[in-house]
């Protein structure tokens, strides 16, 4: 592949990297050696040519959701579409679920032609899961990207009806409408966690001079949010103005896990932490 175009590159520990403009792909499966390195191959040979075929549609994805579905020819932009449909009530474009959709297309390639116990596909912390029967896997969840550290763990097995898990907030890559440093949520498949996380993550929010906000589009040409005003910065918060915000990012998160759109949520803000968790648990 040449260096304009998508890279595949395997790293140490078993994992393959792919690198095409702003995708970023870390990839690892548990196999035999030879069902590992079909999965693998697939799964390059079908990040070759998605990132073009997403720009394409590019001015679709990027319009909000309206009463009618826009027409997307494209596999990945309709699992983008299919994500945020359920949302299309509030202001909300197929991008936010686009990293999410990613990481789910890799990973059903690679499941085409191999035998895998388990895999993921990790896009930016957007991630794709696979468990056979009898696997499990562990996850790291991190508060603060701009402070990296394992803050909880996540232990999933295959019976729990988890594929996928996405992380949202304003420190993030993407811009978010609330203040939170991270929301991560469990959903079944990795585009379904996308989009709910944005959505967690804007309810996270609350009025304070402490908070810096400006239009999208100052800050990002570009920007799917248009002039919606985004966080920019959060300065330290009394605890009743971080309880409100918190109130209000779980009682979307509740509202989300009762129409069966995510299995769970973390939220986090300011070095406090709260989850929803399903009925039970």
């Amino acid at each position: 592949m040449n260096a304009r175009g998508p890279n595949a590159v395997l790293l140490g520990g078993n994992r393959l990297h792919l690198q095409h403009g702003p995708i970023d792909l870390v990839v690892q499966a548990w196999s035999g050696q030879a069902e590992t390195a079909a999965a693998y191959a697939q799964a390059a040979k079908r990040f070759d040519g998605l990132l073009e075929a997403l720009a394409q549609e590019l001015e679709l994805l990027r319009t909000p959701l309206g009463t009618l579905p826009p027409r997307l020819r494209d596999p990945v932009a309709r699992r983008m579409l299919d994500a945020c449909w359920p949302y299309r009530a509030v202001y909300i474009t197929p991008m936010a679920a686009v990293a999410g959709a990613v990481a789910d297309e890799i990973l059903q390639a690679m499941l085409q032609h191999g035998n895998l116990s388990k895999a993921y596909v990790n896009n930016g912390g957007d991630i794709a899961l696979h468990l056979a029967p009898g696997a499990q896997l562990t996850l790291g969840v991190v508060n603060n990207a701009d402070n990296p550290a394992i803050d909880a763990t996540v232990a999933l097995t295959a019976s729990v009806p988890v594929r996928g898990l996405a992380t949202s907030g304003w420190r993030g890559r993407s811009q978010s409408l609330g203040i939170a440093d991270a929301v991560t949520v469990l959903a079944a498949d990795a585009a379904a966690a996308d989009a709910a996380a944005t959505l967690i993550a804007n309810a996270v929010n609350v009025e304070h001079a402490a908070i810096v906000r400006a239009p999208a589009r100052a800050l990002r040409a570009d920007s799917d949010l248009g002039d919606l005003p985004v966080t920019v910065a959060v300065g330290a918060l009394p605890a009743p103005a971080r309880a409100a915000a918190l109130d209000a990012g779980c009682a979307r998160a509740r509202e989300l896990q009762q129409r069966g759109l995510i299995h769970a949520a973390y939220l986090a803000l300011q070095g406090e932490a709260r989850t929803v968790l399903p009925a039970g648990v």
